[in-house]
């Protein structure tokens, strides 16, 4: 399957090849005080996250490990306030 990035961050999980399990975006925004941010996808979407509600992946799992402009790996939750960030691992 030859996609594209955009095109494998439209594609839900079930669908993308082997080894890419999680949309790719970097972080925008954070606030430090509330543990809270917004990661924008590569097809622009932002999409909020409260750390406390993330389960993060891999060596990095601090909120002081997360900078402006870090790339992750995430994937998604509906919740009451909408769509928001559930998993995270740093890539970069």
């Amino acid at each position: 399957m030859n996609v594209t990035t955009d095109e494998l961050d439209e594609l839900p999980i079930g669908e993308r090849p082997v080894g890419e399990r999680f949309y790719r975006g970097h972080i925008l925004r954070l606030s430090t005080g509330r543990q809270t941010g917004v990661v924008r996808s590569a097809s622009g979407k932002d999409i909020p996250f409260v750390f406390a509600f993330v389960e993060m992946l891999g060596e990095r799992r601090r909120f002081e490990d997360l900078h402006v402009g870090t790339t992750v790996g995430y994937d998604v939750s509906w919740t009451s306030h909408g769509l928001r960030v559930s998993v995270m691992r740093i890539l970069d």
